[in-house]
């Protein structure tokens, strides 16, 4: 079933510090402008990670995720914004999925909680922020690299700082430069329209130019806010079995949000 999203007639939001009196058409331009701040972003996944320019190093992640015995590492780069979290993440939720064990650590610091000996085999170890590596994590990064190669398992690590830059020890950087390294690179503003579209037809509905245009317009434009709108959005039409209309988006946030019309 064919569905269409139809925010068409929307009026300009109302300039900042301005007066908004309730129940004023102003007063429902502020009321539809947190659905776009409220919704929440789904769970990291390789299904709502659009990956633009950076297909080629999805695919390589997957395949990692997947026990792709060919790599033991897999290094991730690029600047905040580009996906890094999201696609450790992702993979790690991938891992698990399949049965293997595996687990994100938030930056390497979490590792000296850590024995990286005792790990089983086959896991697989997401590490983010490995920019930020004092001396010691640096040291317990080296051992988890070793381990995790003689146990068949996988380290997949993020930086802001490509490889030959980063600030560690020698022996560490070689070890990392065994696997795969790729650069993230941020969707651009033009890239959004288009990458939009193609989730909300992955989700079997079509996306208007014209919603797109407002959702880039009004809404947060980092992806993950912009997907959670239009999950949610889809979740709640889904359930009400109602189109996305301006009145259906106040009722909803009527209900969810506790909001006065």
């Amino acid at each position: 079933m064919r569905r269409f999203l139809d925010f068409t007639g929307i009026a300009t939001l109302p300039a900042a510090g301005s007066a908004v009196q309730a129940g004023s058409p102003a007063s429902h331009d502020v009321t539809e402008q947190l659905v776009f701040e409220l919704a929440a972003p789904e769970p990291p996944s390789f299904g709502n990670f659009l990956p633009g320019r950076n297909a080629e190093a999805l695919a390589a992640v997957m395949a990692l995720a997947s026990g792709d015995p060919a790599e033991t590492g897999l290094i991730l780069w690029g600047p905040p914004g580009a996906g890094k979290t999201h696609v450790l993440r992702a993979a790690v939720a991938w891992a698990e999925a399949r049965g293997a064990p595996a687990s994100y650590l938030a930056e390497p610091g979490a590792l000296l909680a850590r024995d990286p000996v005792q790990l089983p085999s086959g896991a697989m170890v997401a590490v983010d922020a490995i920019e930020r590596a004092a001396p010691d994590a640096q040291a317990r990064l080296f051992t988890l690299f070793n381990a995790l190669r003689e146990r068949g398992g996988h380290l997949l690590a993020a930086s802001r700082t490509p490889l030959a830059a980063l600030a560690v020890r020698e022996d560490l950087r070689t070890r990392l430069g065994w696997g795969l390294v790729y650069e993230l690179v941020p969707l651009a503003d033009a890239e959004k329209p288009q990458a939009l579209a193609a989730y909300a037809r992955q989700r079997g509905f079509r996306l208007a130019e014209d919603v797109i245009g407002y959702l880039l317009a009004h809404g947060r434009r980092d992806m993950a806010s912009l997907l959670g709108t239009l999950a949610a959005l889809d979740r709640h039409s889904l359930a009400t079995k109602r189109p996305i209309t301006i009145p259906m988006l106040r009722d909803w946030l009527q209900r969810e949000i506790g909001l006065d019309r």
